[in-house]
């Protein structure tokens, strides 16, 4: 299957080990964003996985671009221009202090991009899906307009759409979310949002539920999700619960709602020991790939909490999970004993 992914990809800059900024003098350098981590992760799965954004023709545009191609994502369709590539710094959280994450992305090479940089209908050839997030049209009412163009490009090629709502309060206000979210979502089949996007977003919010003391009530995500999709006509609706005990250990799981058959599964829930909280995005990834194979609504969730989980043991954006490994932690076997 092939699958497109548009996004911006930056410079992720991260304090080595637990340190605070003011305290670092060395810097790791890696790369990442929503999107791509959902590339990378189909790619890792066999998946035919192209990547779209714009990025600058020099040296670390280059790398950028080699992050993605060392894992097998098709870096064909990226737009070649602009002079910055974007950054984000990521303070690791520790124990009861959260991790910290402080964007550099004005003037970068996508934020300053123009709409007709992006010929969708050769970017679409032969394509079975479309995914992008709510951070690209965060980035302006330029890249809103893009998000409009291939979404369109891709209903008119019968490419299956799907957006994690992935509010970010650092690029745009609540209005301002609505309002773009609102155009956008007409266009998707498939709605990822978390404990906090469907509230922010669009003021649907689960009852009984306490994020910061991190307790979730399962049951009001029905109707979140439910609401969801009355409201813009989706196909299915996947609501990842994170409960957070601290910044190392949370419990993960999700629900996936299929609207054709009224059903509303759960995912058994994971214990995790975090070792990068960069996590979401993985769930895309696993969720598309299985629904992309035929799976049940229970078995793909399953697929997707298990590939999300095991992203939180590995240290970068980018999730390395094989198909093996998810469907092995998937089945029960979550021991990490050793493997011999």
């Amino acid at each position: 299957m092939k699958i497109v992914t548009f996004g911006e990809l930056m410079i992720r800059l991260q304090p080595y080990n637990y340190e605070r900024f003011v305290q670092a003098d060395h810097l790791e350098f890696t790369f990442g964003g929503g999107e791509a981590n959902v590339a990378v992760s189909l790619a890792n799965y066999g998946d035919d996985a192209v990547f779209v954004t714009k990025l600058p023709a020099h040296a670390i545009g280059q790398a950028a671009v080699n992050s993605l191609r060392r894992y097998g994502v098709d870096t064909t369709k990226i737009v070649r221009g602009g002079d910055r590539v974007g950054i984000y710094f990521n303070e690791k959280g520790a124990s009861q202090r959260p991790s910290v994450c402080i964007y550099d992305r004005a003037h970068s090479a996508i934020q300053e991009s123009n709409p007709s940089d992006f010929d969708w209908d050769a970017i679409f050839e032969g394509a079975d899906w479309f995914h992008f997030t709510g951070i690209t049209p965060a980035l302006g009412e330029n890249l809103v307009t893009a998000c409009e163009e291939a979404c369109k490009a891709a209903k008119a090629r019968g490419v299956k759409i799907s957006c994690d709502l992935n509010y970010r309060g650092k690029l745009w206000t609540r209005e301002q979310a609505r309002a773009a979210m609102t155009r956008l979502c007409q266009y998707v089949d498939v709605c990822i949002s978390n404990e906090e996007d469907a509230k922010d977003v669009f003021g649907i919010e689960a009852e009984a539920t306490d994020i910061t003391a991190g307790a979730l009530n399962k049951e009001g995500y029905k109707s979140v999700a439910r609401q969801l999709a009355e409201k813009f006509g989706f196909e299915k609706v996947a609501i990842t619960l994170r409960e957070s005990k601290s910044a190392f250990d949370n419990d993960w799981s999700a629900m996936l709602y299929d609207v054709a058959a009224n059903e509303y599964c759960f995912s058994k829930v994971y214990h995790l020991h975090i070792i990068d909280r960069i996590g979401g995005d993985s769930f895309g990834g696993g969720l598309i790939h299985a629904l992309l194979e035929g799976r049940t609504s229970q078995q793909a969730v399953e697929f997707a909490v298990a590939a999300s989980a095991l992203k939180h043991s590995i240290e970068g954006d980018y999730n390395f999970a094989t198909v093996a490994e998810v469907e092995k932690l998937a089945g029960g076997d979550g021991s990490g004993r050793v493997q011999r």
